[in-house]
């Protein structure tokens, strides 16, 4: 029986996120910078011989059952599982599969860590190992990139498929025609540490559509205060390159905090009076600045905190409806093996 699995990092995002999407991007290239995290989307694959296909997402309790072919239609049950099957065989495989696939997040669905390209780029692995697929990192997270918002056309970004397939800290340039530059950053491991250190985070136990929040803040491109806080978050990116570099730990905290405001200037479906509420009890209690991971609107949260006040501000923060989630920075990106 052969059996694969893949093991794949979420990611924070540091700054200049929304800079990666097409609308963007296309016309004036993005900018973003992001760190994988100690949290992961898990995929075990089994090779079957009974001519059938088991999808089975345990973390929100999905199984189907399809028999064997080389096209599985669409049916609002696990479809993105069936996208990169589709795409698997139509591109590279040339005849049906056999399989069972079984997948789950340490994260709950909607969280800003860029999860569902995450379980994209961690399923494309598994089948990669099992097939022998001829796929750099590149050619993963593009490939990722294009089943998920070309073949299903989920609106976002390009910064997960590739955040999730390098790992570690890395700069990314986005440019037009799908051009993807990563340029991985040699951050110290001292200044690692004391961001770790330096960092709260923050589930809001808010879980939402982010393709509802992208499409919002798309049609806001138009509009020039938006624009602008677009071209704003792309510098913050470029700064926050810097003041990690020079371990500039009060710039950083200020890049957050300035981020986060120019984020509800292009849409104001960002924040709610939740989060907004949450944002200002951190900051009574310690924190520096904070921002959302990802969309926005919920999801996870990120503040920065002087480590000496952090154990208050995260027995405070557990005391509300979320819960605050321990975490190390990765220097990994998606890895598979065989056993």
């Amino acid at each position: 029986m052969v059996i694969i699995r893949s093991q794949t990092p979420l990611r924070l995002g540091l700054a200049g996120g929304g800079t990666d999407i097409n609308l963007y991007c296309n016309q004036y290239t993005g900018y973003v910078l992001n760190a994988t995290i100690s949290l992961y989307v898990h995929c075990t694959l089994i090779e079957r011989n009974d001519e059938k296909i088991i999808f089975d997402s345990s973390d929100i309790n999905v199984k189907i059952e399809y028999k064997s072919k080389d096209f599985l239609e669409n049916d609002g049950k696990l479809d993105l599982y069936k996208a990169i099957y589709n795409r698997l065989v139509k591109d590279y495989i040339k005849k049906p599969l056999s399989f069972s696939l079984y997948t789950y997040s340490d994260v709950p669905s909607g969280s800003g860590l860029g999860g569902s390209s995450t379980l994209v780029v961690g399923i494309i692995k598994v089948f990669a190992e099992w097939l022998n697929l001829p796929l750099g990192e590149y050619e993963i997270a593009r490939l990722a990139y294009e089943i998920e918002r070309e073949d299903m056309a989920i609106v976002g970004g390009a910064q997960d498929q590739y955040a999730a397939t390098f790992g570690g800290f890395n700069f990314m340039e986005f440019y037009d025609q799908k051009r993807v530059i990563v340029n991985p950053l040699r951050i110290k491991n001292w200044i690692a540490s004391e961001l770790e250190a330096r960092i709260l985070l923050y589930f809001t136990n808010i879980t939402r559509e982010a393709k509802d929040i992208e499409e919002h803040k798309k049609g806001k491109l138009g509009d020039e205060n938006s624009l602008n806080a677009m071209h704003a978050i792309k510098q913050d990116a470029l700064d926050m390159k810097e003041a990690l570099f020079r371990a500039d730990f009060d710039k950083i905290a200020q890049i957050l905090g300035k981020s986060w405001q120019s984020k509800k200037i292009i849409s104001d479906i960002v924040s709610n009076d939740e989060l907004e509420r949450i944002y200002h009890l951190a900051m009574e209690n310690g924190a520096y600045s904070g921002k959302t991971s990802g969309a926005g609107a919920g999801g996870f949260m990120f503040f920065m905190v002087d480590p000496i006040e952090k154990y208050k501000l995260k027995k405070i923060l557990n005391e509300q409806q979320g819960y605050v989630q321990e975490f190390y920075f990765t220097k990994e990106g998606a890895k598979s093996w065989k056993i």
